[in-house]
């Protein structure tokens, strides 16, 4: 319900996207669930972006989920994607997002691209 709720609220979703292929699964059903919130409760609801998480381009199955998101999404993926990265995991568990944490660290250099990149689209 409260997922419903911020959608209703909402004029645009970024959907985190795992370089994984259950996530596919997943992002085809909240693609589904964002139609529906659009028709019953939001018009104005729009996806602004895919950003891809977990990122590393050294492995096929990377490569592979990349391509179908392409396929599919070419005009909502990012072009930054946020790699795997000890800085970016650790910053959590010390309470703070990756900025605070290690500001010059490469996680959260992707994320002020793609805060560049969503500026760019709104």
């Amino acid at each position: 319900m409260l997922t419903v709720n911020a959608l209703a609220a909402s004029d645009g979703v970024i959907i985190p996207m795992q370089c994984e292929f259950y996530a596919l699964e997943g992002l085809s059903q909240l693609v589904i669930t964002i139609s529906r919130i659009k028709q019953k409760y939001n018009k104005n609801l729009t996806v602004s972006g895919i950003l891809l998480t977990m990122y590393n381009g050294r492995l096929l199955l990377t490569s592979q989920v990349v391509a179908e998101l392409k396929k599919h999404y070419y005009e909502k993926l990012f072009s930054t994607a946020i790699s795997r990265g000890v800085r970016l995991s650790e910053a959590p568990s010390f309470g703070m997002p990756v900025y605070y944490h290690d500001p010059n660290s490469k996680g959260a250099r992707e994320y002020l691209d793609v805060a560049k990149e969503l500026v760019e689209r709104i």
